[in-house]
């Protein structure tokens, strides 16, 4: 039978093989054949410079080309890598294949595509969903429910690509994520102002300080309100003062390592109708307006690193 590997297994392979051979399987340089070996056949096996080059590319390949061209991810969310940019946005926050990462509120799935075959080599990637038993309504929990098999679904239709990842159920209100310093990088992404409206924010800051090592990145993706806005004028809108979202990471012990405009978009102006949820992917605005927030793209996004100290100080 012959085994056929994915792209994805083989740019993973490649770059732990690249990694891990041990000089000691390397033939010495100046060594001899044995007198009963029989001498090689140059022309069988010469290669080309165009096959070495061919081969050295393979054996650098990057996991990401393969992981964003993936069949498993959904066409409709590859067409946002344009606004999310998760290469880049990945890169700074440092994630690679041999991190324990921990994904908040995943929704359905978009970064979850991307972190789950990266943590295919040596990593983990844990999605972390609201517990429906904790919900504040039964209309909540019913959403919860459905959300989180919908969720679970996805990862069990691709065994081949999430083999390494899995689910907590948490209370927002008193989250734990996991064992205590047990993670490498927690991320959240656009979810900070529901948990702000919800009240839960403060706890949940906790829960991502808890659940990391020291020396562990908390990543931050979050709707930017407009410069000098206070949260009070901003509190129904979806967007959040930058300096807002810094404060609450650094009074639950968090140190601001570094800011990034990756996510940045100077063409929203952030005074729109029905809030950030005017632009896409919600588009909740009329259709004559279609063509107006097409124009503008995804929101203006603040993404900020931070990593929790090794040397714990007490959160203020």
């Amino acid at each position: 039978m012959r085994l056929t590997l994915s792209p994805l297994a083989l740019a993973l392979a490649a770059l732990m093989l690249g990694a891990c051979t041990p000089a000691s399987q390397d033939a010495p340089a100046d060594a001899a054949p044995t007198a009963d070996a029989a001498p090689a056949d140059a022309a069988a096996t010469a290669t080309t410079p165009e096959q070495d080059e061919a081969a050295l590319r393979d054996a650098q390949t990057d996991p990401m080309d393969a992981i964003l061209a993936g069949d498993w991810r959904d066409p409709a969310n590859m067409a946002r890598d344009q606004y999310r940019h998760p290469r880049e946005t990945l890169a700074f926050f440092g994630v690679g294949p041999s991190q324990t990462v921990v994904e908040i509120s995943p929704g359905g799935g978009w970064y979850t595509e991307i972190l789950a075959p990266l943590a295919q080599g040596k990593g983990r990637y844990i999605g972390a969903l609201n517990d429906p038993a904790k919900a504040g309504s039964e209309r909540a929990t019913e959403y919860y429910t459905k959300s989180n098999q919908g969720f679970r679904d996805k990862l069990a239709a691709r065994p081949d690509v999430y083999a390494n990842a899995s689910v907590v159920e948490v209370d927002p209100a008193a989250p734990v994520f996991g064992e205590a310093g047990s993670a490498d990088v927690v991320l959240t992404f656009r979810n900070v102002h529901n948990w702000v409206g919800a009240g839960s924010e403060a706890a949940m800051f906790k829960g991502f300080f808890d659940v990391l090592a020291p020396g562990g990145v908390l990543g931050v993706v979050e709707h930017r309100a407009a410069a000098g806005k206070t949260m009070e004028e901003v509190k129904e809108s979806g967007y959040l003062p930058e300096d807002y979202v810094i404060g609450l990471a650094t009074a639950a012990g968090f140190v601001l390592e570094e800011k990034s405009e990756i996510n940045a978009n100077p063409a929203d102006t952030k005074d729109h109708p029905n809030g950030v949820w005017t632009l896409p992917p919600s588009n909740q605005h009329d259709e004559a307006d279609k063509a107006k927030y097409a124009a503008i793209g995804e929101s203006d996004r603040m993404t900020l690193r931070f990593v929790k100290p090794k040397v714990e100080t007490a959160a203020q």
